[in-house]
């Protein structure tokens, strides 16, 4: 499911990301989005410096 607040679409993306304030290099957390919201939860991440990576849900960890 979207991690956006209020969705309940089913998550198509893997928006990868790490606070280096907070985690060591090497950490990886994850959000998922579903396609409307890849974008914005992707800017939020960027604008902070903390998104690594974006990756289709099918292909992740594979």
């Amino acid at each position: 499911m979207c991690s956006a607040k209020g969705c309940r679409r089913a998550a198509e993306w893997v928006l990868v990301w790490n606070n280096p304030k907070l985690h060591t290099p090497d950490r990886r957390k994850t959000w998922v989005a579903c396609g409307e919201h890849r974008d914005h939860l992707g800017e939020f991440l960027s604008v902070r410096g903390f998104l690594k990576e974006t990756v289709p849900l099918a292909e992740y960890g594979a």
